[in-house]
C-alpha cells in the first residue's frame, strides 16, 4: 500500500511516513458513528422512561473486567467489537435517567439538554476566546445575566466551572483575595492566620478548598446546626468573635442553600447581617438548592440571597442540565474574577485583535480548556422556557410531599424530620424490631437495614436509593426526588418494594 501510495504523482516521504492524503477513513468513521449513535438511541433515550428495564445490571468488579476486556492493545480492532462493546459499556451502566434512580443530587433526561451536548460534543470547541468560541461564549454571558436576575442582584459577573466543588473554591479564592489581593505575587508568606466559617453541614468541598488553597482544614470553623440541620447564626457570631480574639483574620462565610444529606437552607438574611457587622466574604453554596429560585413558590427558601457577595449554583441538578453544568455568580462587577485570575497569556489573549477582546474571557477562569457547559442549560432554558423550568421545581417537590404524607401512613417507615426541599430522609423498621424498646440494641440492629436493602435492591435491578448515618443517628435512607419522568406511582413503588426486599429482615 506504501509503494502505490509513493508511485503517485507528488508523493511524500517524510521519516517514513506519507504524508499525502489523511490517513483516517471519513466514510467508515461516519459509518461507525451512525451505528452508535442508533445504540444510544435505543439504548439509552428510548428507555429513559421505561420502568421495566433495570436501573442496573449489577456485576461484581472482576466479573465486569472479564465482560468488558479492557486491555488496549498494539493493534485496533474492528468495528463490530467497538459496537458491541459500546453496547456493554451502556448495560452495565447505571441508568440515572431511569425514573427509580434516586440515588444522587442529579437524574433523569432531559434531550434539548441531550441534543445540546451532542452537537458540544461534535464540535468540540473550548471557550476562551471569542475567535475560536463566538456563539458559546455570547450563550454564556446571557445565561449568567439571566442566573443573576433570579438571584436578585442589578449587575454582576460570573463562569461555569466543573463542579460546585470548584465554585466553592473560586468563592474562597476569590474571598481571599478580596481580602488581600498581594497575595497573588507574594502568596501565603506574609499573611495572617486566615479563618473561615462553615456550617456543620456544608458540602465537604470547603474542607477540600481550604486544603487545596493553603489555608488549612483546622482553620475552617464549623458552626453548629439546629435540628433541622440550619446554622445558627448565633454560634456564628460567637465564633467570630472567638477568631478575631485569637488573633486570626477572619474573611469568608460559607452559608449553605440545600444541604446534601437533610436539604436545609440556612437562614440568610441573619448570616448576611453577621457578615456585614464584620467586613467577611458572605458566600452561598446553592449547588444544590440555588434551583427553587426558579419557583415562586419555593424561592422563599433562599430569602436573603440576594446579600451575598457570590454564589454556587448547579443547573445540572434539579433542572437536570445535565452533568456538568456548575456556575459561580459573583455580585462584584469591576472586574474582580479576572484580576483574581488572570496571567495575561500574549500566546492567546492578544490585545490587538481585530474585535471586542473583552469578550474573550478565558482570563477570568482558573481552566485554559474550558467546556461549553452554559449551551445545554441555555438550549433547554430556550425550549421549556422559565416557567417550564418553574414546573420541574415545583413538581418535584410535590411529589417529595407526597412520598412523606405516603411514609406517615405506613407501618415500619419513620420520618427523621419534615424536610422543607426534595430530600426526604428515613427509615425503615422491619417487622422483627417493631416491638423492641429503642435502645443500643434497637439501634445497631436497625443500622444494618439499609446497607442490606440497597445491595437487594442493586442486584435486582430495581431502583437505587442512598443511605447514610449521620451525626450519630444510624443508616437512614435518602431518597431524592428530581427527575420529571417519575410519577406518584413511583413513589409507591418505592415504598412497596422497600417492604418486599426486608420482608425477612
Amino acid at each position: 500500500c506504501k509503494q502505490e501510495m509513493l508511485q503517485k504523482k507528488n508523493a511524500v516521504l517524510v521519516d517514513g511516513v506519507i504524508l499525502n492524503g489523511p490517513i483516517m477513513d471519513s466514510k467508515a468513521g461516519e459509518k461507525f458513528v451512525e451505528e452508535a449513535c442508533k445504540i444510544i438511541m435505543e439504548e439509552v433515550v428510548q428507555k429513559a422512561d421505561d420502568v421495566t428495564e433495570k436501573v442496573c445490571e449489577w456485576q461484581a468488579p472482576e466479573k465486569l473486567k472479564q465482560i468488558l476486556d479492557l486491555e488496549m492493545r498494539d493493534t485496533g480492532e474492528c468495528h463490530q467489537k467497538i459496537l458491541q462493546l459500546c453496547h456493554d459499556v451502556i448495560k452495565y451502566s447505571v441508568k440515572t435517567n431511569h425514573p427509580r434512580f434516586f440515588n444522587q443530587l442529579y437524574a433523569g433526561i432531559d434531550y434539548y439538554s441531550l441534543v445540546a451536548r451532542f452537537i458540544t460534543e461534535a464540535l468540540n470547541p473550548s471557550v476562551y476566546t471569542y475567535e475560536v468560541s463566538p456563539v458559546f461564549l455570547l450563550v454564556e454571558e446571557a445565561v449568567i445575566k439571566k442566573m443573576i436576575e433570579f438571584i436578585g442582584w442589578e449587575e454582576g459577573d460570573g463562569i461555569f466551572n466543573p463542579g460546585g466543588s470548584v465554585s466553592n473554591m473560586y468563592a474562597m479564592n476569590l474571598a481571599r483575595y478580596k481580602f488581600c489581593p498581594e497575595i497573588k505575587e507574594k502568596g501565603l508568606s506574609g499573611l495572617p492566620r486566615l479563618v473561615l466559617f462553615a456550617s456543620e453541614e456544608c458540602h465537604y468541598s470547603m474542607k477540600k478548598a481550604a486544603s487545596f488553597l493553603g489555608i488549612g482544614t483546622e482553620n475552617v470553623y464549623f458552626i453548629k446546626t439546629d435540628e433541622r440541620g440550619k446554622m445558627i447564626p448565633e454560634e456564628l457570631e460567637k465564633q467570630v468573635q472567638r477568631a478575631r480574639k485569637e488573633g486570626s483574620a477572619p474573611f469568608l462565610v460559607c452559608a449553605t442553600a440545600g444541604t446534601t444529606v437533610l436539604g436545609a437552607f440556612d437562614p440568610l438574611d441573619k448570616i448576611a447581617d453577621i457578615c456585614e457587622k464584620h467586613g467577611l466574604w458572605f458566600h452561598v453554596d446553592g449547588s444544590w438548592g440555588g434551583s427553587a429560585l426558579i419557583s415562586r413558590k419555593h424561592r422563599r427558601l433562599l430569602h436573603g440571597i440576594h446579600r451575598a457577595d457570590s454564589v454556587a449554583w448547579n443547573p445540572h441538578k434539579m433542572l437536570l442540565a445535565g452533568i456538568q453544568c456548575c456556575a459561580l455568580l459573583v455580585k462584584d462587577n469591576s472586574g474582580l474574577l479576572k484580576k483574581c485570575y488572570s496571567a495575561e497569556a500574549a500566546y492567546l489573549f492578544q490585545q490587538d485583535k481585530f474585535y471586542d477582546v473583552s469578550y474573550d474571557t478565558g482570563d477570568k477562569s482558573i481552566q485554559c480548556s474550558r467546556r461549553p457547559d452554559a449551551f445545554k442549560f441555555w438550549l433547554m432554558w430556550k425550549a421549556l422556557g422559565t416557567t417550564g423550568l418553574e414546573e420541574r421545581v415545583n413538581r418535584a417537590l410535590a411529589l417529595a410531599r407526597y412520598l412523606v404524607e405516603e411514609i406517615k401512613k405506613r407501618e415500619g417507615f419513620q420520618l427523621l424530620l419534615e424536610p422543607e426541599y426534595a430530600n426526604v430522609c428515613f427509615w425503615y423498621i422491619p417487622p422483627s424490631l417493631r416491638k423492641m424498646e429503642h435502645g443500643p440494641e434497637f439501634w445497631q440492629k436497625l443500622h444494618q437495614v439499609a446497607p442490606i436493602i440497597k445491595e437487594r435492591m442493586m442486584k435486582k435491578g430495581s431502583m437505587m436509593l442512598g443511605y447514610q448515618p449521620h451525626w450519630g443517628k444510624v443508616n437512614f435512607f435518602r431518597q431524592v426526588v428530581i427527575s420529571p419522568q417519575v410519577s406518584r406511582e413511583d413513589m409507591d413503588f418505592l415504598l412497596d418494594e422497600i417492604e418486599l426486599l426486608a420482608k425477612d429482615l
